[in-house]
């Protein structure tokens, strides 16, 4: 039998690996847009056919540009996935999200500049629709999840994505904090794009690890700092996806599956054949 997921995970800063698979097997998938960020972990999760990838590669080798994102989300489309858990470390741009909580962010701000965030061009141009990137259903399960747990969590927020690898300067950050954003990363709204074309439905665990570089009674932020706190957040959100999994999976199909169902703009006789068969898996029927 082929391998295949109904539910992906992607591993953020401090979380490499994911606990407690059944049958866990690590698989190789090619993709048209290269190989993802290491071999993709699959197994059974509570009864749930599961696929894990750490979005920085095994031993943290990508930068946030670097990510390679389309072949990451390409491999999970592939295995048949349905819904994605994205886990971030992020800063934060207000009081009171402190380091320690946890963010269900519902909106991002796309501040970068040097990605593919896209899996159409090369002759083929698609629009799809990102009014609200967060499936609302999976932020509620997980918020559910997260009951009883010793895990503050804040339901909602906007997600602000810089491109990096360097930290805001303080008046970028103030920047920020005058837009009402909430928490600042590098990766998430990259993955929701790709994500929506993909087909999928996607959520993010958003884990604060600072107060970026604006609050004044704080330290710049450092990668140490990032670190320590991520690593004592590891386990809290292993927990908290442990709990949630069979809560998401429980949600069924995503209702973006079809999502390309109207949305390409090309002339089906002007695609090139190579973009066709690189795109071939987000138009097939499950």
């Amino acid at each position: 039998m082929a391998d295949s997921a109904l539910i992906g995970v992607i591993g953020g800063s401090g979380v490499y690996d994911i606990q407690g698979l059944e049958n866990a097997r690590e698989v190789e998938i090619q993709t048209p847009y290269g190989q993802p960020s290491d071999k993709l972990l699959l197994g059974d999760y509570q009864g749930v056919p599961l696929a894990f990838v750490p979005r920085h590669g095994k031993g943290h080798r990508y930068t946030p540009t670097e990510v390679p994102y389309r072949a990451n989300i390409h491999a999970f489309r592939q295995l048949g996935v349905q819904r994605i858990l994205s886990i971030s470390a992020v800063g934060s741009l207000q009081e009171a999200f402190a380091p320690g909580d946890f963010v269900l962010v519902d909106q991002f701000i796309d501040r970068t500049v040097r990605r593919q965030s896209t899996f159409f061009g090369n002759g083929m141009v698609a629009h799809v629709p990102l009014a609200d990137p967060i499936c609302q259903n999976m932020r509620q399960e997980v918020l559910q999840a997260a009951e009883g747990l010793e895990i503050k969590v804040h339901l909602g927020g906007t997600y602000l994505c810089i491109e990096g690898p360097q930290f805001s300067t303080v008046a970028e950050s103030e920047l920020y904090r005058s837009w009402n954003c909430q928490v600042i990363g590098m990766t998430n709204a990259t993955e929701a794009k790709l994500v929506r074309e993909a087909g999928m439905s996607f959520c993010t665990i958003a884990m604060v690890t600072d107060y970026d570089c604006w609050h004044p009674d704080h330290d710049d932020v450092t990668v140490e700092q990032i670190i320590a706190v991520a690593r004592s957040n590891a386990e809290r959100v292993r927990e908290l996806v442990r709990l949630a999994i069979p809560r998401v999976a429980a949600l069924g199909p995503s209702p973006w599956r079809k999502v390309l169902q109207g949305a390409v703009m090309t002339a089906a006789q002007r695609i090139p054949e190579d973009t066709r068969r690189a795109t071939a898996v987000f138009f097939q029927e499950d």
